[in-house]
């Protein structure tokens, strides 16, 4: 069984490889860790990831990508998962396929269980402009998502319109639904539907990066 204690060294690796993750939504590269580590080689950097792989807190998938799977660093140098649970971090969403597909998780991220109430599936997104700004959801943060397929009037959603991925506000009325922009950009307008159109989850709490 792999040595879960981890060095002051690696624990630094880990959070830049979080914090990369987090802003950019993806993993760095050998390079990017190394500058950012103050290391004087690719080498070195390479020999840290694969130490990560080793202790379980990296993956290595069968494509040859490297994902992160734990990060929560305990205060004895152990990986502590005392009251959180595991949300997946999602990276560039392929059109046309649910959000929550396996291949589109770049991380998982330990999250508190106060804020990923439990029972429930949960996951990250990072949103893209500016349509919910007034909201508090900025270009680039990260929300997160309640996986679930009905939502309440006044909820703000993750759905699926002409096979893209959209975070709107949900107005319901008897004829249909309506999903509303929140934005100081007027260029933003509502988008009328059936009630027939999916909807992949609800927004629970918004990460500014």
């Amino acid at each position: 069984m792999p040595d879960s204690q981890i060095s002051n060294k690696e624990m630094e690796a880990l959070r830049v490889i979080r914090s990369h993750l987090m802003k950019y939504g993806k993993m760095p590269s050998v390079r990017e860790l190394m500058k950012e580590l103050n290391y004087r080689s690719p080498r070195s950097a390479s020999v840290m990831i694969q130490k990560l792989i080793s202790k379980n807190i990296l993956e290595k998938k069968t494509d040859g990508s490297i994902r992160l799977i734990r990060y929560e660093v305990g205060e004895t140098g152990g990986i502590s998962q005392e009251q959180t649970v595991k949300v997946p971090l999602l990276g560039t969403v392929t059109c046309g396929l649910p959000v929550y597909a396996e291949e589109n998780i770049e991380a998982e991220i330990a999250v508190s269980t106060k804020i990923a109430r439990q029972p429930g599936k949960y996951y990250l997104l990072r949103t893209q402009g500016d349509s919910m700004n007034l909201r508090g959801i900025n270009d680039g943060d990260l929300v997160l998502v309640k996986h679930q397929e009905h939502a309440e009037n006044g909820d703000i959603v993750v759905a699926l319109i002409d096979n893209e991925v959209t975070v709107k506000e949900l107005k319901i009325n008897e004829e249909n639904v309506v999903l509303l922009p929140q934005s100081a950009n007027k260029a933003h307008t509502p988008i009328i539907l059936s009630r027939d159109f999916a909807i992949q989850g609800i927004v629970v709490s918004v990460i500014p990066l």
